[in-house]
């Protein structure tokens, strides 16, 4: 079947496309070159409208124990937000944290037709692979979380041979069925449940003798080595802590080139001074991220409104309790593994430390020169639910609106901004690479993210407006492997995405050691600890997309 997208303004950085009126074709699923002499089947006229490739976010909490948690403390958010049962749609539920079905639903009326979990714990990769499996509509994948795991402890402080430590990062990408590699407070969960309350770069584990420099350093390293295409990605030491600009800068100098990916980085951008003793420290990251094209971003923007924290930081997480908005939280520890925290929260824009945060996140949108390692990202559903993207992006694209919100803010959070000063508007075309053409490159989508021969025929057609809330909101086509899922903002046809993952080579030798260890420590066995692709296949009703790495090094 052939379908034609006649006269479109087509934004496709991946391929320098900047607003070119171009048809595009898809034939079975995947975007083809121009045939004038072949039949068309299937014409959809978007003169005038603005085509882009679907969207892909390459940070969103969708699948895991710590999401399931948090729809089970939260009732109240289950209410006033419900999706009905349709011919086509399951009744589903949830703002901040939505079900499964209705996070599918709702990425796919917007434009997205790709997401990815940051946070799978191998433990609970099982877990996390079901509810992605749940999720409709979209491509999912996961990262999985390494750094305050017992066994990779043991190993460097042991000193293990190198080799030895790669082999167990690509078993466990394996186990898991991951694409990437994601740190968490690189050491300092663990470091939690022996009793420390703080973890920084150079501070030796009270057990290990590492510190999270060694930790960040050995994983990054062994990820290059390996060839997996996602950089290390980074959620860093002292999340929410005033003051943690001066870590998040010398983390960033710690790495002397490794390619790694600091995620949220908001939250790592506090400085300490006025009155109050918070401070943006936004412009002296944005400027060392300028200097370092070994690092990309992903900024964590925080909207007003009630949303719910998530995340494997238990140390970060216990600390936020105290401002738990309701009063009610749960913090657990996940057997030689990690941890994991929920705490529900309200950010206000009258609140002085809340408003400024909000203009972190927008000063450093605004700084950072380059689109294509900056991703947009509320770090759902922590900073805001994903589905407060479409403000987002007019945040960034309209200065006036931008103004226009500041002014509703604190005013101490103004005066200590930089943020009306800041001229800078995204267009278009940086909109298209940090939602699409940029993901997709870090995370080696070699057929997502763009619209040339060759690619999936994931499309997303929206009507040209100025009100960019509006556009980015409701979006008049989406396909989906080439097939119409979404018209006019509502799902015309249910589908199920596929899962991505990495498999890089490894020393099958290593399973002797872990043997010994599951055998010693887990309750658990090792067989019953990896994730089958029959798993996925058959029980998720998806399929799996392994997306290639280089030789090993």
């Amino acid at each position: 079947m052939l379908i034609k997208l006649k006269g479109g303004r087509v934004y496709d950085p991946a391929n320098g496309v900047d607003g070119e009126v171009r048809d595009i074709y898809v034939r079975d699923g995947r975007i083809v070159a121009a045939d004038q002499s072949a039949k068309v089947d299937a014409e959809y006229d978007v003169t005038g409208r603005v085509v882009m490739a679907g969207a892909i976010d390459p940070h969103t909490h969708i699948g895991g124990g710590k999401m399931t948690i948090a729809r089970m403390m939260l009732p109240e958010d289950h209410r006033g937000d419900e999706i009905h049962r349709t011919a086509l749609t399951r009744s589903a539920t949830g703002f901040a944290v939505p079900s499964t079905l209705a996070a599918g639903y709702r990425y796919a009326e917007m434009g997205y037709t790709a997401g990815f979990e940051p946070a799978m714990l191998p433990a609970n990769a099982r877990q996390a692979h079901m509810e992605m499996g749940d999720t409709p509509m979209i491509d999912k994948g996961a990262f999985v979380m390494l750094g305050s795991d017992d066994f990779l402890l043991r190993q460097m402080a042991a000193r293990q041979d190198f080799e030895a430590i790669k082999d167990y990062i690509a078993w466990t990408m394996h186990a898991a069925q991951a694409i990437a590699v994601k740190v968490v407070n690189p050491g300092g969960i663990s470091a939690f449940k022996f009793n420390q309350r703080k973890l920084d770069l150079d501070e030796s584990h009270a057990h290990y003798g590492v510190t999270p420099r060694d930790v960040l350093r050995t994983l990054s390293r062994g990820l290059k080595e390996l060839g997996v295409t996602h950089p290390l990605h980074v959620h860093g030491c002292n999340l929410g802590v005033p003051g943690n600009v001066s870590t998040t800068l010398d983390t960033i100098r710690a790495m002397e080139g490794l390619p790694v990916h600091l995620t949220h980085i908001q939250f790592h951008s506090y400085g300490t001074e006025g009155d109050q003793k918070f401070s943006s420290g936004a412009a002296q990251v944005a400027e060392l991220i300028n200097q370092h094209a070994n690092i990309s971003i992903d900024v964590g923007q925080i909207l007003f409104g009630q949303t719910c924290t998530a995340s494997g930081d238990s140390m970060r997480q216990y600390g936020n309790t105290k401002s738990a908005h309701p009063k009610k939280w749960v913090v657990m520890d996940i057997e030689c593994d990690a941890g994991c925290g929920v705490v529900p929260m309200k950010y206000k824009d009258k609140s002085f430390v809340n408003a400024l945060q909000w203009a972190i996140g927008l000063e450093i949108f605004l700084l950072v020169d380059d689109p294509w390692r900056v991703f947009l990202t509320t770090d759902h559903p922590n900073g805001a639910p994903f589905t407060t993207y479409p403000h987002l992006i007019r945040l960034l694209m309209d200065k006036g609106f931008r103004r226009d919100m500041m002014q509703k803010i604190h005013p101490d959070a103004q005066k200590a901004s930089i943020l009306a000063s800041l001229d800078r508007e995204y267009t278009l075309y940086d909109i298209a690479i940090m939602t699409r053409a940029g993901p997709a490159r870090s995370l080696g989508l070699a057929d997502r993210g763009h619209l040339a021969p060759g690619a999936w025929g994931d499309i997303t057609v929206y009507k040209d407006d100025a009100d960019r809330e509006r556009m980015f909101t409701t979006p008049e086509y989406v396909f989906k492997n080439g097939e119409l899922i979404v018209r006019d903002g509502r799902i015309v046809k249910v589908v199920q995405g596929a899962t991505h993952v990495a498999r890089p080579d490894y020393d099958r030798n290593i399973e002797k050691s872990l043997q010994s260890y599951f055998s010693k420590y887990h309750t658990v066995s090792l067989q019953n600890f990896k994730v089958h692709d029959d798993e996925i296949i058959e029980h998720d009703k998806g399929s799996i997309v392994v997306q290639p790495t280089g030789a090993r090094v």
